[in-house]
C-alpha cells in the first residue's frame, strides 16, 4: 500500500461514523447498521453495543466479523464509484479493566458525546475489532488489498 491509498483508508474511515456490521447468526450471515470510532493508538474499530442485540450475541460466539464503511454521496460520483472498504476483522469484548478501555471509550465519546448515558447501561459493551484483512475500492478502476500490518501502517500514519 502507498503513501496515497493509505491517505485514502485513513480519510474514510475517520470521516466515517456509521458502518454495515457483518455477523454469523445461527449459521447464516447477517448485517446490521453500527455507529464507529477508531481506536488511536491501534487503528482499532470501537464499536459500543448491547448484550440484547444479535449481533452482539454473534460475535460471542464467532468474533470473526466483517465490517464495511462507503463515502457518503456525491451528486458527481456514480454510486458505484464511491469509495468503500471492506475489512475482516476478530472483536473481542473491550471490559473496564482492560488496557484499552479509556482510550476506546474517550475514542468513542468523542464521535457520540450523546451516547454517555448508555456507558451506564448494564447491557453495553465495548467492543473492539481488529482488522484481519482490507479490501478498499477507491472508484472504478482503483481497488487494492492489504493485509493486519499494511492497515495498522496506514492508520499510524500523521493526518
Amino acid at each position: 500500500m502507498d503513501a496515497s491509498q493509505a491517505g485514502a483508508l485513513r480519510q474514510l474511515l475517520l470521516s466515517g461514523d456509521i458502518a454495515a456490521l457483518g455477523t454469523l447468526h445461527d449459521g447464516e450471515p447477517a448485517v446490521s447498521m453500527v455507529p464507529y470510532a477508531i481506536l488511536p493508538a491501534s487503528g482499532k474499530i470501537i464499536i459500543h453495543v448491547s448484550r440484547l442485540a444479535s449481533h452482539t450475541q454473534d460475535m460471542e460466539h464467532h468474533p470473526v466479523t466483517s465490517l464495511m464503511v462507503v463515502a457518503p454521496r456525491a451528486p458527481d460520483v456514480p454510486v458505484q464509484a464511491l469509495a468503500r472498504v471492506s475489512l475482516g476483522a476478530t472483536a473481542t469484548v473491550c471490559k473496564g479493566e482492560a488496557p484499552d478501555y479509556a482510550a476506546a471509550r474517550a475514542a468513542y465519546l468523542a464521535k457520540f458525546p450523546t451516547s454517555e448515558p448508555m456507558f451506564g447501561f448494564g447491557d453495553f459493551s465495548l467492543y473492539l475489532l481488529a482488522p484481519l484483512s482490507v479490501r478498499f475500492i477507491g472508484g472504478f478502476g482503483r481497488a487494492w488489498s492489504a493485509t493486519a500490518a499494511q492497515y495498522q501502517q496506514a492508520m499510524a500514519l500523521p493526518g
